[in-house]
């Protein structure tokens, strides 16, 4: 990641990189318009990343993390706006991609205002870009958000929202992982698989709820303590240290924490028939590992497509959707998983890139339109 600036006030950047380094970057990944933001009052910090709106507007959750560097959080805004497009494309829904990053490790300082502020920040951009939960926001969060702008979903249930979205992504990600189970073993059943789940947040303890359904040995793994002694308590797992995930023995490899885990370091450890996860980003280099697992004979159900529950939640207050009306067009998640691998299959090429040429199928067919 080459770019190296830094945030001052009244939405500007030094001049530690040129303007015209970050635009590359954007037209790199083909995004429509980069807002950076900053709030010296409340200590808010980050970026909105607008990537695609030729379906609808663009639609993605607010993550809020330690960033290392500015340069970081762009790198990851860029990356993540951009799956979002491909995830709503090839969910057949009418949204485009965005998502906002934060930068900001203090909690005690993500107070009502701060969150006020950033909802503010949101409504600028006039309905181009609708925020959610990720990383970091939940409904409450969402609370504060929504008093400052109507461009927000996943609102709580008692203001009239659908609330957290992260049982339709674990159960898009449950089927996404069952359609390529049955790609891999002629059955999807997942009974005494062991599969391993790595990141036990919302998303995660989800997906080990329909694990345990089916009788699969489960593996987990997380550096929150806490999280691992409610799973603990719920199901019966395996507790395994963060540094044994990737030469661990097992049939299902689940990154359900943060992107980027399946990379030239971890890949050539894992002992896996095949991996569906819930992160986004799992590839380091789309194309470079994408092409490692095939050669390793590793079936990659691609992440934009399985974890796409959540976005179709949020689509549903969008639209005003019903949620039986949404959990239908979460349920497509396993026939378009069996689509994809079946193509990727037949054209000799990695799930990923041939999930991403439906994706922008789609979207060039919008255009057109």
């Amino acid at each position: 990641m080459p770019l190296n600036f830094s945030f001052m006030e009244n939405n500007t950047i030094t001049a530690k990189m040129p303007v015209s380094d970050i635009l590359e970057q954007m037209n790199s990944y083909e995004h429509e318009e980069v807002l950076f933001f900053n709030d010296k009052e409340t200590g808010l910090k980050g970026i909105i990343a607008v990537h695609n709106t030729v379906l609808g507007p663009s639609l993605g959750g607010c993550r809020i993390w330690n960033y290392a560097s500015e340069a970081e959080a762009l790198y990851d805004v860029l990356r993540l706006s951009r799956g979002m497009t491909y995830k709503s494309a090839i969910s057949g829904i009418n949204l485009g991609g965005g998502k906002s990053v934060i930068i900001n490790a203090d909690k005690s300082s993500r107070t009502e205002k701060f969150w006020k502020k950033f909802g503010e920040y949101v409504d600028s951009l006039n309905g181009k870009y609708i925020t959610a939960e990720d990383v970091g926001t939940s409904t409450n969060e969402i609370a504060y958000i929504m008093q400052k702008t109507k461009h927000v979903s996943g609102k709580p249930i008692d203001a009239g929202g659908s609330g957290d979205p992260s049982p339709f992504t674990a159960f898009g990600v449950y089927l996404g992982m069952k359609a390529t189970a049955k790609m891999a073993y002629g059955s999807d059943s997942l009974d005494g698989k062991k599969i391993l789940v790595q990141g036990i947040g919302h998303v995660g303890q989800f997906l080990i709820d329909h694990l345990a359904k089916e009788n699969a040995e489960i593996i987990v793994t997380d550096i929150n303590q806490q999280n691992l002694n409610a799973i603990s308590q719920k199901h019966k797992v395996k507790v395994i240290s963060p540094d044994d995930v990737y030469s661990y023995d097992m049939d299902i490899y689940a990154p359900c924490a943060l992107g980027a885990t399946l990379n030239s370091e971890t890949i050539p450890l894992l002992k896996c028939h095949l991996v569906a996860g819930a992160a986004n980003n799992q590839l380091q280099n789309e194309t470079l590992h994408g092409m490692m697992l095939k050669d390793r004979n590793i079936i990659y159900a691609p992440d934009f497509l399985i974890n796409a529950g959540g976005v179709i939640n949020c689509y549903r207050e969008v639209v005003g959707l019903s949620a039986e009306e949404a959990m239908k067009i979460t349920e497509k998640i396993y026939d378009k998983t069996a689509e994809v691998l079946e193509r990727a299959k037949t054209e000799n090429s990695t799930p990923q890139q041939t999930a991403i040429s439906i994706a922008k199928e789609r979207i060039e067919q919008g255009k057109n339109k």
